[in-house]
C-alpha cells in the first residue's frame, strides 16, 4: 500500500509540474486513500465518559452538590482481544467509560444493509498522565487491531492521517505532513511530540496518526491555538512512547521510569571552553547523585555521554527521552569521554520517584482541574505533606498534581509535583482559594505565581488567554 501509494503521489506531482491530467492516474491515488481509510476505520472507536465534579458557590445555592458532566474523545484498537489506546486527558476521573465500536463485517444487515457501530462498556486498565496516555480494555475479541510503526523512522515532510471524532463527528479523517519528528514543547521537557498539520481538533484526542501503511506512528494528544480549534500545529505522542507505557499499563496497571542518578546538560559552546571539555556538542553530565547508579558505575561530573546503548547522544533531550525505555533493574551501556579517554561504562537502571504519575491518583476527581491555569490542584494537607519531601513553608499550598493536556502550553508554566504558595503576593491555602482568585480575573490578567520546584522557590508568570 505504501509503494503503491507513493508512486501515485509521484505521479501526480509530475502530471502537475507538466501542466497535463490524467484522470485515471488521480482516480487511482484517490481510491488508494480509501482503501488506506476504509481499513484505519475500522479500528478507530469514540470513547465517551461520564463523571461528577462539585459545583462551585456561584452555580448552586446548597453546598457541596455534584454535577454529571459527560467528554467524549477517540481512541484506536491496537489488540483483537479488546485493548484500546486513547489519552489519559480523555478518561481521568471518569466513574463510566464506554466506546463505541465501528461495525464488523459480520454485523452487516441481512439485504446489504448499513450496519451500525456497537456501543460498550470499557475499563480502564491504567493510565500515565506524564505521557497522557490511557489503556482500556473491552469485553470483546477479534477485532481489527492496528500495528505500531517506529515512530523512530518517522521524517519531516512524511504524509500522515489523523483519525478521530473532532467535536463530536465521528470516523472523521484529515491528511496532511509531518511538521517536525520530535518536537520538545519546553527546553528541559523530557516529553517529545510528532508535530503535524494533519487538521487537529478537540475530540481528536486520543485518535492514531498513522502513515501510508494505515500503521500507527502516534496518538494525537493537543493542539497549540488561539482560536480553540485546529491552526494546523497539532501532537502526537510518538507511537515508541505509546508502546512503552501500554506495555508497563498491560502488566502491571502502572507505569515505572528509570534512572541512574545523573543530570545531564546539553553541551554548549561556552560550557565546553569553560570546562575544557573535548567536545562542543553532546551531552555532558552536570552532576552525580552520592551513592547512586552512576556513581558506583564511576561516572563523574564533566564527563562527556558519547553513546547510550550504541545510540549517539546529541543533546540532554535525547538522553532523558532514551532512559524512559530500559526497564527497571537493566543495564544500559554508556560510551564515554573523561578528558582524552574513551571508557565503557555500564549503568543499572533504577526506579525514578519523582515522576507526575505518583500524583496520578490524586488527580482523578474532575473537582481538582482548574482550567484556566491547565492543572489539576490538591490541597497540601499534613498527610501529603509527609509524603513529599520538606516543603519550604509550613503551612498553606496546594501541589500541582499534574498539567491538563488539553490546556495551551505555556512556554513556562507549571509541572507535576510544584507547589503553589502565592498568586500576585496573596497567599494561597487551598485549591477554592487559587480557583476563587483565578475566576475573578479578566482575560489578559497577568498573573504571577511563588512556586517551589524541587526544594527551590521561584516564580511562573504569564497572561490568562
Amino acid at each position: 500500500m505504501a509503494r503503491y501509494l507513493k508512486s501515485l503521489l509521484c505521479v501526480a506531482a509530475c502530471l502537475a509540474a507538466a501542466g497535463q491530467t490524467q484522470p485515471v492516474r488521480l482516480s487511482e491515488l484517490s481510491q488508494g486513500f480509501q482503501q488506506l481509510s476504509r481499513r484505519v476505520h475500522a479500528s478507530v472507536v469514540k470513547v465517551s465518559t461520564v463523571g461528577y465534579r462539585q459545583l462551585e458557590p456561584e452555580e448552586s445555592d446548597e453546598p457541596g452538590v455534584a454535577a454529571r458532566q459527560q467528554s467524549a474523545g477517540s481512541g484506536v484498537i491496537i489488540d483483537p482481544g479488546g485493548l484500546i489506546v486513547t489519552n489519559a486527558h480523555v478518561v481521568v476521573g471518569a466513574q463510566r467509560v464506554q466506546v463505541t465500536l465501528p461495525p464488523a463485517p459480520a454485523d452487516r444487515q441481512a439485504g446489504g444493509g448499513r450496519a451500525r457501530p456497537r456501543t460498550v462498556r470499557a475499563e480502564v486498565a491504567g493510565l500515565d498522565l506524564e505521557t497522557d496516555v490511557a489503556l482500556l480494555r473491552v469485553s470483546e475479541t477479534g477485532l481489527p487491531a492496528l500495528e505500531m510503526a517506529d515512530s523512530d523512522a518517522v521524517e519531516q515532510g512524511q504524509l500522515v492521517f489523523a483519525f478521530g471524532s473532532p467535536l463530536g463527528l465521528d470516523n472523521s479523517v484529515t491528511m496532511g505532513v509531518v511538521s517536525a519528528p520530535a518536537r520538545q514543547l519546553r527546553a528541559d521537557d523530557p516529553m517529545i511530540y510528532i508535530q503535524t498539520d494533519a487538521p487537529i481538533n478537540p475530540g481528536n484526542s486520543g485518535g492514531p496518526l498513522v502513515d501510508t501503511e494505515g500503521r500507527i506512528i502516534g496518538i494525537n494528544t493537543m493542539i497549540l491555538s488561539q482560536s480553540g480549534g485546529n491552526e494546523g500545529i497539532g501532537f502526537a505522542v510518538p507511537s515508541n512512547l505509546v508502546a512503552n507505557v501500554v506495555e508497563q499499563l498491560r502488566r502491571t496497571g502502572r507505569v515505572i521510569r528509570g534512572e541512574i542518578g545523573v543530570t545531564v546538560q546539553t553541551i554548549s559552546a561556552a560550557l565546553a571552553q569553560g570546562w575544557r571539555l573535548p567536545r562542543e556538542w553532546g551531552v555532558v553530565v552536570a552532576d552525580v547523585e552520592p551513592e547512586g547508579q552512576g556513581d558506583a558505575a564511576g561516572l563523574r561530573v564533566g564527563d562527556v555521554i558519547v553513546s547510550l546503548n550504541g545510540r549517539a547522544m546529541e543533546d540532554a533531550r535525547q538522553f532523558n527521552v532514551s532512559l524512559y525505555r530500559p526497564a527497571v533493574g537493566e543495564t544500559i551501556a554508556l560510551e564515554v569521554l573523561r578528558g582524552s579517554k574513551k571508557l565503557n561504562v555500564s549503568v543499572q537502571v533504577a526506579e525514578r520517584h519523582d515522576e507526575a504519575s505518583t500524583y496520578a491518583e490524586l488527580a482523578s476527581r474532575e473537582e481538582n482541574l482548574i482550567p484556566e491555569l491547565g492543572i489539576f490542584a490538591v490541597d497540601l494537607t499534613p498527610a501529603l505533606r509527609d509524603q513529599l519531601a520538606p516543603a519550604r513553608s509550613e503551612s498553606g499550598g496546594v501541589l500541582v498534581a499534574a498539567r491538563h493536556a488539553d490546556s495551551a502550553v505555556l512556554e513556562e508554566g507549571f509541572r507535576a509535583g510544584d507547589l503553589i504558595y502565592a498568586v500576585n503576593r496573596t497567599p494561597v491555602r487551598s485549591v477554592s482559594d487559587l480557583r476563587e482568585f483565578v475566576r475573578k480575573q479578566k482575560p489578559g490578567a497577568a498573573l504571577a505565581f511563588q512556586v517551589e520546584r524541587n526544594g527551590r522557590l521561584r516564580f511562573v508568570s504569564f497572561e490568562l488567554p
